[in-house]
């Protein structure tokens, strides 16, 4: 009797600490297993979703004058939160430079950054600058760009492709695999098998 007492006893005086010592190890597993708030948000974060959607809608942007700067429109588009950009089915696209010459940028899907300043455009994309006259009174021809992909840069006034594209200026027609071109320069790279037809500039 007298040592189970004293078994009892000792039991006792120990129990708090073994259940202590439970609930420490249940914690601990506890917090391991289970993800905390900061890394749900951290994986929320980073999935690539929409958080909206716009159909049939026109965007414009105007400069500092109040001038029309560039008009977006498309038949639905959804923003990214995590890249800041937006998707675009059926994209027009026409935008302004400094001295108000248009160029129209067209495909079946689109993706831009916040301000549509850098803008891809995959799919029948089509970029067309309208006919000009330069500085020193000269017209100049109608300028087109075609291809599957264009990367377009409005403010530097740049287009890029990594695929085949097409160059029209007036009646001058190019082919290549590849194109980079800079109108505020006047330069154009095209690469790989280029092709081009060139009609004479007929004299008044």
């Amino acid at each position: 009797m007298n040592n189970l007492r004293w078994a009892l006893d000792r039991l006792t005086l120990y129990l708090p600490l073994l259940l202590m010592a439970t609930l420490a190890m249940a914690t601990y597993w506890l917090v391991r297993t289970t993800p905390t708030t900061s890394a749900v948000a951290t994986v929320a974060a980073v999935q690539h979703l929409p958080d909206y959607y716009m159909h049939q809608f026109t965007v414009k942007t105007f400069d500092v004058r109040g001038q029309l700067k560039s008009e977006v429109k498309g038949v639905e588009a959804r923003h990214f939160p995590d890249t800041d950009t937006l998707e675009i089915d059926q994209v027009i696209i026409r935008s302004f430079d400094e001295q108000g010459h248009l160029t129209t940028a067209t495909a079946r899907r689109a993706l831009t950054n916040s301000d549509a300043s850098e803008v891809t455009l995959m799919g029948d994309a089509r970029v067309l600058r309208a006919p000009t006259v330069s500085a020193t009174g000269k017209a100049q021809p109608a300028m087109s760009f075609e291809g599957d992909h264009l990367h377009t840069f409005v403010n530097t006034e740049q287009v890029r492709s990594d695929l085949p594209v097409i160059l029209t200026r007036g009646q001058d027609k190019f082919t290549a695999d590849r194109m980079d071109y800079d109108n505020k320069g006047q330069v154009i790279q095209m690469q790989g098998r280029v092709k081009g037809v060139l009609f004479p500039t007929v004299k008044p």
